[in-house]
């Protein structure tokens, strides 16, 4: 004979996990992934604008080197520097650019410069 008592299954218990939110939709997704893409490829474009900015600098700068090897001025010029940072911090100010960030940015840029113009005097003695 056969038992005809119901089984009874136990209740799941309680999850202390919050509620999921729903997946957002795939429009979504795609929507955000276009607006990623879109913006990204305007970091790219600016970074790359700013590569060739620099690289046209240094054009500039190599050229101030060697007038000033070939005229026996030094390689660094700290009241210029004193001025170019100056200047550089209210750009910065007016462009909603963190003044500290483009002082370190420019002082890195002079330190290079100088480094390439000692290297320049350096071969013209």
């Amino acid at each position: 004979m056969s038992d005809s008592t119901p089984t009874s299954t136990p209740a799941p218990a309680p999850s202390s996990a919050p509620p999921s939110t729903p997946a957002p939709s795939t429009a979504t997704d795609e929507a955000v992934r276009a607006e990623l893409t879109r913006l990204r490829d305007s970091i790219d474009n600016i970074d790359a604008a700013v590569v060739h900015m620099l690289a046209e600098r240094f054009k500039c700068t190599q050229q101030v080197g060697v007038l000033k090897a070939e005229h026996q001025l030094p390689p660094a010029d700290p009241a210029r520097e004193a001025r170019q940072i100056a200047r550089l911090r209210e750009l910065a100010e007016s462009a909603k650019l963190d003044p500290a960030f483009a002082e370190k940015l420019l002082n890195f840029i002079i330190a290079e410069v100088i480094r390439h113009h000692e290297t320049i005097a350096d071969g013209t003695r």
